[in-house]
């Protein structure tokens, strides 16, 4: 018989858990304003909330920890991450910062103006809100099957480039200062772009003379769906994938806390010259001295081995196997999820769930509280709270899909805890029509509500 399949890795240590009771949960939750990233780590049994910052490192990252140089200039941890990033990446200028969105921060500091457009495929939180924040606009020009939870497209991350162009001709070249592309892209489902969109929008915006920038958090995780799912690219290792995918990116942003493999940091890589000058003064501004930029040495010397491990074909098969055995038992309960499933979570569609509670009373979030306290299972809303509101009319945003997000921290939960996650969501759905409500809202902040938000049950 066929040996079956095993993870790469074996456990070192453990950390204790501990599962609450529902009545536990219900004054936790209630508590926190019906918002579960107000809640407390140890109110939690299974974490699903983020794969930010949240897995386990190998032993060789703890190791390279110790060797860390913390020196203010010039560290030597610098300078091997400097090494790994341009050796993967191939861009020649590199400034490290303590996560994805302070890099967004620098690069959108130098690049973005009031009144500008960013087209993009589903722009994330905190790319979007650095975005509006500075009065700019996110244009998502994402294809249309991405909203189709139930379609087979292979790559629901791509830009639809009839979109792309429009905005190009719309618009005047000095309006347009960049196009985002996410790789893989979260929003819609943790979907990849082919390496055939990537070389197509890099060709567009070249004609237009618009640069493109990578949000690069799940890069690899792309790179395996290119080698898997695009023809041609089935004999190439995930580094020669990963190196072709960066000769379409005139520079990336990097959240390390996804396919970094750490708890921390995040860099920003660009091949131009006048931008790494004049990013340098707004990295000192905000971040550090610009050979450490907000990161530890001992942090940085964690990351140059993290990317090396994430390029490694056997990490990336245990990754994204367990994804899909999530992913594979909802379907299998009748359970709606994005199709095909994506790489760092199972995105359950909200919406197809509950169809009887209305959008305007945050399904994604009703099912998300649902979750919690069925099973102390923390996952997240990608939704309309998440969408916020519409920097100009104040009007919530509504998505054309609600999402409850389960991320799986990586090399950090048994397929034991799964099927937990797949049981409480089988009862929920099991008496979904005694739902009848969701919720209102209290309290929120002017951007990126979700975060902080509270909330209480409609009638209530």
């Amino acid at each position: 018989m066929n040996l079956p399949f095993a993870e790469n890795y074996r456990i070192k240590m453990v950390e204790p858990i501990y599962r609450s009771t529902r009545e536990e949960r219900e004054r936790w939750i209630a508590e926190a304003g019906y918002n579960v990233f107000n809640l407390r780590s140890d109110q939690v049994y299974i974490d699903l909330l983020t794969d930010s910052g949240t897995g386990a490192m190998s032993d060789q990252q703890w190791a390279a920890l110790m060797t860390g140089d913390e020196s203010y200039a010039g560290s030597s941890s610098y300078y091997y991450l400097k090494e790994k990033v341009t050796e993967l990446f191939g861009f020649d200028y590199f400034l490290p910062v303590h996560q994805g969105r302070a890099a967004e921060n620098v690069l959108f500091s130098v690049l973005l103006k009031e009144g500008d457009v960013v087209p993009g495929n589903a722009h994330f939180d905190t790319t979007k809100g650095h975005i509006e924040f500075r009065k700019a606009q996110a244009i998502d020009c994402t294809i249309d099957e991405a909203s189709d939870t139930e379609s087979q497209h292979p790559f629901k991350g791509n830009i639809d480039l009839n979109k792309l162009r429009n905005v190009l001709e719309t618009y005047p070249n000095e309006q347009v200062p960049l196009i985002i592309v996410t790789v893989t892209c979260n929003s819609v489902g943790g979907q990849p772009v082919s390496m055939e969109n990537l070389r197509q929008v890099k060709q567009l915006a070249s004609h237009y003379d618009v640069p493109v920038v990578f949000d690069s958090a799940r890069f690899a995780e792309n790179a395996w769906f290119i080698q898997q799912r695009e023809h041609g690219y089935e004999h190439k290792t995930i580094r020669e994938i990963v190196r072709e995918m960066y000769t379409h990116a005139d520079g990336m942003t990097m959240s390390s806390k996804k396919d970094g493999l750490v708890n921390i940091g995040g860099f920003l890589a660009m091949r131009s010259s006048s931008w790494f000058e004049k990013a340098t003064m707004f990295n000192i501004l905000y971040e550090g001295f610009i050979t450490y930029g907000g990161m530890a040495g001992r942090d940085m010397n964690a990351l140059a081995v993290g990317l090396e491990e994430v390029t490694d074909r056997d990490y990336l098969e245990s990754r994204i196997r367990q994804v899909h055995y999530l992913g594979n038992k909802l379907t299998e309960a009748g359970i709606p999820v994005q199709q095909p499933l994506g790489g760092h979570a199972v995105f359950v569609d909200a919406g197809r769930f509950l169809p009887h509670v209305p959008k305007e009373e945050f399904v994604a979030q009703m099912l998300t509280v649902e979750l919690y306290l069925e099973a102390g299972v923390r996952g997240v809303e990608v939704g309309a709270l998440l969408a916020d509101r519409d920097p100009i009319t104040r009007e919530n945003r509504y998505p054309a899909v609600e999402f409850l997000r389960l991320a799986l921290p990586r090399r950090t939960y048994t397929n034991n805890h799964l099927d937990v996650v797949v049981a409480a969501l089988k009862n929920i759905y099991e008496r979904r029509t005694e739902i009848k409500h969701g919720f209102e809202i209290v309290h929120e902040a002017p951007v990126m509500r979700h975060f902080t938000m509270r909330l209480k049950p409609i009638g209530e």
